[in-house]
């Protein structure tokens, strides 16, 4: 039970009834009535920041939501393609058939083997060529979705900038001017070869249309040595596959499968590359693979050349590295021949 009673001027409590307060010395007025706390705010001019107030707490202009965010920059730079989380338990796809990268059958031939001029076997274009899919063919039917979806939104703001037309001309010039560089690259790596004096070819001049991609990798061709092949037909004589590799040459000492690329834009990581990696570990185990070849490569070699004349970035395939991508190059196969299969069957059922 409880029984009121005031104290002081506060008013009017609840005391338990079994309950004795003291309150002789407790006074509520007293501490009302203390000497009140100088502000550090006091002394502001309030007028003076008012406007800045009212802008910082209006909310016309409040703190962006992660939503907004996101609705501002898709506007701006494109919707974002999210990658699907894998579930708790799936697992990282191997292939169904891990073949082996290197022919261990194949001795691999001493330095004084390595000269000669280098290797150039064409590739045969005739009737049976369809049968067998290219590495090139092979990634491009491959493609993730997200590679896909990067590709076609290029290819969009690219024909919104040039017209139809003009992205047309713009993707010939681009295959002229790739197909003119290997030319011209093939043409100076035998030249190389077969002169003693290379310094003339150091100062050879080229077409306009290359001479920036020349320069761009002058200092990579000083570190080349001992052509063994170029502009070469490769094919893999169990996996059925074939492609045409633009060098294999030693680059500072060490035997690579050496790919040559023209850039607009730096690509100065490995990661920049995006598929050319797998191409190299493609064709090289064709070549590790192809009997016209006495000898096996372990590392790659990509080289990306720009029109400007800037350095060239060359990116090291490690043997390490070329076993990864020689797995994924085989998933990428298996995928292919899945699709094949597949597109065979139902062609097969429509005809009937």
């Amino acid at each position: 039970m409880f029984i009121l009673k005031r104290v002081g001027c506060v008013g009017i409590i609840m005391i338990p009834q079994f309950t004795s307060l003291f309150v002789g010395n407790f006074s509520a007025c007293h501490c009302l009535s203390s000497t009140k706390r100088h502000s550090p705010y006091s002394s502001v001019d309030i007028e003076r920041y008012s406007a800045l107030v009212k802008a910082v707490m209006s909310s016309k202009v409040s703190s962006q939501t992660p939503e907004n965010l996101q609705e501002e920059d898709e506007h701006i730079y494109g919707p974002v393609v999210k990658a699907q989380k894998p579930s708790s338990g799936s697992e990282v796809r191997v292939p169904k058939n891990l073949h082996p990268f290197l022919n261990c059958e194949e001795t691999v031939e001493t330095e004084e083997a390595e000269s000669g001029p280098p290797a150039r076997i064409l590739l045969n274009r005739g009737k049976y060529r369809s049968l067998v899919p290219s590495v090139t063919r092979i990634l491009q039917q491959t493609l993730s979705r997200e590679q896909i979806f990067y590709l076609e939104r290029w290819k969009r703001k690219m024909i919104a900038q040039l017209g139809d037309e003009g992205f047309n001309e713009y993707s010939q010039n681009l295959f002229r001017q790739g197909k003119l560089f290997h030319s011209t690259v093939e043409d100076t790596l035998i030249s190389d070869a077969t002169s003693m004096d290379k310094e003339s070819s150091e100062k050879a001049e080229y077409q306009p249309d290359v001479q920036g991609y020349m320069e761009s990798i002058s200092h990579v061709l000083a570190d080349v040595s001992a052509v063994r092949a170029t502009e070469s037909t490769v094919q893999h004589a169990k996996l059925n596959y074939l492609g045409i590799v633009d060098c294999v040459a030693r680059y500072r000492g060490v035997l690579c499968l050496i790919d040559w690329k023209t850039s607009e834009k730096p690509k100065p990581f490995l990661s920049n590359t995006f598929d050319n990696p797998i191409q190299v570990a493609a064709y090289a185990g064709a070549l590790n693979s192809d009997g016209n070849y006495k000898y096996q490569v372990e590392n790659g070699l990509i080289v990306v050349a720009y029109k400007d004349g800037s350095p060239a970035h060359a990116h090291q395939l490690s043997s390490e590295l070329m076993l990864k991508y020689w797995a994924t190059w085989l998933l990428r196969l298996e995928n292919f021949t899945e699709q094949s299969t597949s597109q065979a069957s139902s062609s097969f059922v429509e005809k009937r």
